[in-house]
């Protein structure tokens, strides 16, 4: 019977509608921003505020201002989000998405968190 169950969750977790996008954090001290995209949009608040709570974002002007300044300074937002099931290429569509949001909102320097892409 466990190897029934099994197979039906999995079918379950398979099913289960996912979104992929891009997304902003946002100082409300300084204005400053940070734009990223991700395969999926699901949990992802949760799992960049327990990155950061813990000292291990990859971006570290992002880090150094969240440990400064604390969780309730920032601002989380969903710019974009995309049903995976209408993305043929996620790779090429994600790197659209975040060329689409850097050109928009000019994350850099004095007004973000990002380097320009390449």
């Amino acid at each position: 019977m466990e190897k029934d169950r099994r197979k039906q969750l999995l079918e379950q977790f398979k099913e289960i509608k996912t979104y992929m996008g891009a997304i902003q954090i946002e100082n409300l001290q300084n204005g400053k921003i940070f734009v990223a995209v991700y395969p999926n949009l699901k949990n992802k608040w949760f799992t960049l505020c327990m990155t950061l709570n813990e000292g291990k974002h990859m971006n570290g002007a992002l880090q150094a201002d969240w440990t400064a300044q604390g969780e309730a300074a920032f601002a989380y937002t969903i710019l974009e989000q995309l049903p995976d099931g209408d993305v043929k290429d996620k790779p090429y569509e994600l790197r659209q998405l975040e060329r689409k949001w850097h050109e928009r909102l000019q994350p850099y320097g004095a007004r973000g968190y990002n380097k320009p892409l390449k």
